[in-house]
This record gives C-alpha cells, sequence and structure tokens, in this order.
C-alpha cells in the first residue's frame, strides 16, 4: 500500500485541535501528541460515515471509539479520553469534515417561532476548558482530590441508565401491587448506587492524616456510609467541576422578532456525525 501511486491523493489533515486537558494525565500509550501539542483532525471516510450511522455502535460506544481513531490517528485509545476532551473532539473531527460552519435550530422563547442558524465551530473550540481539577475539595480532616471521568465510565454509565429506564418503563406491566412496589424499590437502590459509583469514578484519590486511600472501592464504600451532608457536598463540587468545562450557552437573536436569548450548547454524538 506504500507504494500506491493515489496516495498523495488520500484524505489530509483539516484542523489542528488542542485539548482542553493538553494531553495531559493520560496513562501512557493513550495519547502520541506532536511537539506542537496540536492533534491533527482528518476528514471522516465513508467507512466512517457507515459506522457512525450503525445503531449498535452507536449505542455501546464503539462508533465513536473507531471514529475518533480513524479521524485523530495520535489518539491510540479513545477510551481512556477524559470528559473534558471528548465534546472538542467531536466538534473537530465534525469541522474538518464538514467545515466550520453548522447549521442548527433553536425555538425563541418569546415568539415561539423556530429558526435556523450558522454556528462557528472554530469559535466554540476556542471556548472549551480544562476546568480546576487541581484545586482539592476540604472537608474538615478529609481532602478528596477530584478528576475527569474516562470515556469508558461515561459509556458504561450510560449502558447502565438505559437498562435502568428499560426497567422502570416495564412497572406498569406488574399487575401485582407487592410485586410492582418491591421492584420499584430494587431500581430505585439501583439508581442511587449508580449514582454514588459515578461519583466515586471522579475522586482520584482521598487524603485523611493516616492515609492516602486511591481504591475505587474504598472511596466508594466511604460515599455509602458518609453523613448526608458531606455526600451533598461532594457530590455538588463533582458537578460544578463538569459544568466548568462545558461550553457557554450560544448568544441567540431572533430572526423572527430580534428578541435575544441564550441557548445551552451540547455535543450530542448523532448530529455531530451526520
Amino acid at each position: 500500500m506504500s507504494d500506491n501511486p493515489l496516495k498523495q491523493y488520500f484524505r489530509r489533515p483539516a484542523v489542528y485541535l488542542k485539548l482542553p486537558s493538553g494531553g495531559l494525565g493520560y496513562p501512557e500509550g493513550t495519547i502520541d501528541m506532536p511537539d506542537t501539542g496540536e492533534l491533527p483532525v482528518y476528514p471522516m471516510t465513508a467507512i466512517d460515515e457507515i459506522t457512525s450511522r450503525t445503531p449498535d455502535a452507536l449505542f455501546n460506544g464503539t462508533a465513536v471509539v473507531e471514529v475518533i481513531k480513524s479521524c485523530i490517528p495520535n489518539i491510540k485509545d479513545p477510551w481512556q479520553l477524559s470528559n473534558i476532551d471528548i465534546d472538542p473532539i467531536l466538534v473537530a473531527i465534525r469541522a474538518a469534515t464538514h467545515g466550520s460552519n453548522m447549521e442548527i435550530e433553536t425555538d425563541c422563547p418569546e415568539c415561539k417561532e423556530t429558526g435556523k442558524y450558522d454556528l462557528n465551530l472554530s469559535g466554540v473550540l476556542a471556548d472549551f476548558k480544562p476546568g480546576n481539577y487541581n484545586e482539592p475539595l476540604q472537608i474538615g480532616e478529609i481532602s478528596f482530590k477530584f478528576k475527569p471521568l474516562k470515556f469508558s465510565e461515561m459509556n458504561e454509565a450510560t449502558l447502565a441508565q438505559f437498562q435502568v429506564q428499560k426497567a422502570l418503563q416495564m412497572l406498569s406491566k406488574i399487575e401485582d401491587d407487592a410485586s410492582r412496589d418491591t421492584k420499584s424499590s430494587e431500581l430505585l437502590l439501583q439508581i442511587n448506587q449508580m449514582t454514588m459509583k459515578l461519583v466515586a469514578s471522579t475522586i482520584e484519590y482521598m487524603r485523611v492524616p493516616t492515609a492516602t486511600v486511591f481504591e475505587n472501592e474504598f472511596i466508594f464504600e466511604f460515599l455509602t456510609q458518609c453523613d448526608k451532608k458531606t455526600y451533598d457536598a461532594v457530590q455538588e463540587h463533582s458537578i460544578a467541576l463538569r459544568r466548568s468545562t462545558e461550553n457557554k450557552p450560544l448568544k441567540i437573536t431572533c430572526v423572527h422578532c430580534g428578541h435575544g436569548y441564550e441557548q445551552p450548547f451540547s455535543v450530542n454524538v448523532t448530529d455531530f456525525f451526520e
């Protein structure tokens, strides 16, 4: 294949991306970072397009992983990517494939009309922030050091949530009241445990005067046994850190009535792989 005379016509990088994380903190072998600190981003191929439209692959995260490996070859293990880098990566792939402008639709809260607007993805990429994960949360004698979730952890949580939602939808089909109440209680406990496991996954370590604890199972056990005030503080801090990495809302001026409003911006995989 290296002697293919058509090689000069293969796709070339269309975007160069600086990760909000700077590529720091990843296990060795996750990213082959160029000296410039900028990752070359290639447009999607026809095979990538097919992969991105495969429902099962999208659902289990495989489509995202395979498209990232194809479009950003310097990323060797996309499952290890953190949540602060995933959205910018998807935006960059979209920009490399379809250009910097992306059309969005939004409803004006004033006149209720739907308008179409051009979104500049280069500006969106410039607004992503890494969040301050270096500052620990101190509660009494306990210090909590947080970390972004990995894509594998986010994907696992999404799959688990989907299964619980399916089970909740089936509750109405259980005719016996006692059986339905029992199942409902089981699902509620499962939801609470899922939430705590997710929060535990955002904690890199906990430090107390006698030890520094990295083991996830010990951290999870602490969250199930600590008082509610402590747990709420930890959860709120984790959520605040995640939100600090999200992009600012888009400022929209309605094309119908001229009303100005803010529209939350979120990266939907199915939208960005169209």
